[in-house]
């Protein structure tokens, strides 16, 4: 497909998979069935599973909608969307969207995100947890508990007025990703959500929260564990500090 080319919608959701093979189908199939029309980037890496298998069976059944990029191994989460950001952009598209493979984000809600983002309004939609309480099913309390105040101390330490700091249901408009250093990106778990949005705050951008809620996977197993969050809470310390001695620029007024 040739860069410019408006062959496709002009909003993409990229969905990590990584042994996904009881929710890789059923995802796509939600995704192409919304009144909205979104393409999809899938980044595998190397599932054991046959998860990518399933994903080129879908790419028959919806022709020029479903993309791949198949990677070696288990490269981070966060280098799997800034493979799938610069891919977005190389490919066009306005509005790129982030969300999980195994329907803890529910599909009908990319409309919200995208629709916060083309009205203007908003240049980085979130999906939030937090933003109307704790919508968050089937979860151990620990960890939400866990979530909840890893969050709140994410927006303590950096000012961001974000109250769903590791999120990762998120749309960007696509001048978002264009102006953030995506290469500069040092995070590669979870931490990966917080640098995006601090970057984003720090640029200046309008960052809106659409309340949702997040319903734990039924199928498939969990990637999360205590590390991810070890490396958010300490990261955010180093994120706030370097942050004090770089000068950003604004696209506010923009």
């Amino acid at each position: 497909m040739a860069n410019n080319e408006k062959q496709h919608a002009d909003s993409v959701v990229i969905i990590p998979m990584y042994n996904e093979k009881e929710n890789a189908a059923a995802i796509i199939d939600a995704v192409m069935a919304l009144p909205t029309a979104f393409d999809i980037l899938v980044i595998d890496d190397n599932s054991p599973d046959g998860t990518a298998s399933i994903v080129k069976g879908q790419q028959e059944k919806y022709p020029s909608r479903i993309h791949m990029i198949e990677r070696k191994g288990k490269l981070g989460l966060g280098t799997a969307y800034i493979t799938g950001f610069k891919w977005a952009l190389d490919n066009g598209y306005e509005y790129i969207c982030e969300m999980d493979a195994d329907f803890s984000h529910n599909p009908t809600d990319l409309i919200k995100l995208r629709d916060a983002c083309a009205s203007g309004h908003s240049d980085m939609s979130i999906g939030s947890r937090y933003v109307t309480g704790v919508n968050v099913v089937n979860w151990p309390m620990g960890r939400v508990l866990m979530s909840y105040y890893a969050s709140a101390y994410v927006r303590i330490v950096t000012g961001m007025p974000v109250r769903d700091t590791t999120a990762g249901f998120v749309c960007y408009r696509r001048r978002v990703l264009q102006a953030l250093p995506l290469d500069s990106i040092r995070f590669k778990g979870y931490a990966f959500q917080i640098e995006m949005k601090f970057s984003a705050y720090k640029y200046g951008f309008k960052i809106t929260e659409v309340p949702i809620i997040f319903v734990n996977r039924i199928l498939g197993t969990s990637k999360m564990n205590t590390g991810i969050f070890g490396e958010a809470v300490f990261g955010v310390i180093r994120l706030k500090w370097d942050s004090m001695f770089k000068k950003y620029p604004d696209y506010g007024q923009k």
